[in-house]
């Protein structure tokens, strides 16, 4: 099977390069694949929005499955051609990471509170997550930052891995316009409680192997191993998302910190459980641990993605041989 070898030898330096130019420019600013990919689904709702779950389930399938069947063709394309083929992958895994630019918004609310100026930090976070700023003092934003920090390592960077290397391009786009979608209408506002189901249990689905993984590495590159699975296992099922606890509360062990509480969402106020209840309060200076940790994780699926696919190579290769001499 001398396609499948040469497949992962695609992945692993598209997704390789993809990560590197992240890594040296991030996100631009304008012109961005993702914001083009929500304006086009903006227009798709105008026109198929209705107060039911069906026409939400159509515009999910509109939206996202006309990007991976793109995908999948731009893939079909450059298929006979290595080098186009990983340049291809390389540019689909940088539009669809984002975790050079989630970075550095942390830092620059981490800078910002670190300095007293509680007003530029709450100019940033939306930025970053959808909390109410204007509720939170300099702690409280500190532990969105980090609770930031550790749902967007899954959402933003492992997640889009994981499908790149089950599927390949097809999965990299597929995954985030899935991911886009469900930050888009997957929300319970009136609008889209009914219209947006589709997409938000689409996104639970697509999201779990990419949370247990970004769970599972964070648990091995931080720095309290036996912390991040004993919150992991206790707390993880607390949380409301299914993909966000284990996520956060391995993250929460993984630096010794308390994660979790009160929170505001659009004027709706939470009250979530703690995530590792034994930890200390959020501090400042976890916001830079928390990017660190981000960064180890991502490297780390890297390895494990390319590793993941040379196994099932090997795996493919050996049942193929021993069909060959029955």
């Amino acid at each position: 099977m001398p396609g499948r070898p040469r497949a992962t030898a695609v992945f692993a330096y598209g997704a390789a390069a993809g990560l590197a130019v992240d890594l040296l420019i991030g996100d631009p600013r304008r012109g961005h694949p993702v914001a083009a990919f929500g304006r086009a689904a903006a227009a798709v709702e105008k026109r198929l929005h209705h107060d039911h779950r069906g026409w939400g389930a159509l515009h999910t399938a509109v939206c996202a499955g006309s990007t991976a069947a793109l995908g999948a063709l731009a893939a079909r394309t450059v298929r006979n051609r290595p080098a186009a083929a990983v340049a291809l992958t390389a540019a689909s895994v940088w539009a669809v990471v984002g975790g050079t630019t989630l970075g550095r918004e942390a830092r620059a609310i981490g800078g910002a509170l670190a300095a007293g100026d509680l007003e530029v930090a709450r100019e940033r976070l939306p930025h970053l997550c959808g909390r109410d700023p204007q509720s939170l003092d300099g702690p409280a934003m500190a532990r969105a930052v980090v609770e930031s920090v550790a749902e967007n390592t899954s959402d933003a960077v492992v997640g889009a891995l994981f499908w790149g290397a089950v599927a390949g391009v097809p999965g990299l786009v597929g995954f985030r316009a899935v991911n886009t979608l469900d930050a888009m209408v997957g929300h319970k506002s009136p609008r889209h409680r009914r219209f947006g189901w589709a997409s938000a249990r689409l996104d639970d689905l697509a999201g779990w192997p990419g949370a247990r993984l970004t769970a599972a590495l964070a648990t091995v590159a931080g720095g309290n191993p036996r912390g991040a699975v004993r919150a992991w296992r206790a707390d993880a099922s607390k949380h409301p998302s299914p993909n966000a606890g284990p996520v956060e509360a391995s993250f929460a062990g993984a630096l010794g910190v308390r994660l979790g509480g009160t929170l505001s969402y659009g004027g709706r106020v939470e009250h979530r459980p703690v995530l590792n209840g034994e930890g200390r309060a959020v501090e400042v200076a976890d916001v830079e641990r928390a990017v660190a940790l981000s960064r180890r994780v991502t490297a780390l699926t890297l390895v494990a993605c390319v590793g993941g696919r040379l196994i099932a190579d090997a795996v493919r290769r050996r049942k193929h041989g021993k069909r060959g001499n029955a």
